[in-house]
């Protein structure tokens, strides 16, 4: 297009026209590609729910290698992509771990405690997200003492 001033409007249509829709999946079959193609993005607005399903659909989703420093509590807590807050974090500020904003969470963390990468993790987070950890921490607790007994 020409840079003249006030000359937008493209008189042909455009010279490439797609065919057919881009597959992330087409050429690369590996089991990174169909473990980044199953996650579910939770705990993150709608706009941010968009933006990493727009990754992920063409191929430009990134997954970490180690976790990040979430910006509330400072720790090397954050695991998912892309997210500046931790769960834990995110959950008790009911914020968007993405954006940090506090705006609607699409799908809240303990809704689906099954089909995230890290199982153990999650449902860990999952805990300090329940209204009630009190009660929590003391059947952890009490498991703890009934393994010491049979010990000594």
């Amino acid at each position: 297009m020409s840079s003249q001033k006030g000359n937008v409007a493209r008189s042909r249509p455009q010279r490439h026209q797609n065919t057919f829709g881009f597959k992330n999946d087409r050429f690369d079959k590996s089991v990174l590609t169909k473990k980044i193609n199953a996650k579910l993005h939770d705990g993150v607005c709608q706009h941010c729910k968009e933006v990493l399903e727009w990754r992920v659909k063409y191929s430009k989703y990134k997954p970490l290698s180690k976790p990040k420093k979430c910006v509330k509590c400072l720790q090397k807590t954050v695991k998912d992509s892309y997210h500046i807050i931790c769960r834990p974090c995110a959950c008790k500020l009911e914020v968007c771990a993405k954006c940090g904003k506090k705006e609607d969470i699409v799908i809240p963390f303990n809704k689906e405690p099954g089909r995230t990468e890290n199982g153990e993790n999650d449902q860990s987070s999952h805990r300090r997200c329940k209204r009630n950890e009190e009660s929590d921490d003391d059947s952890d607790f009490a498991g703890d003492l009934g393994d010491l007994n049979a010990v000594g």
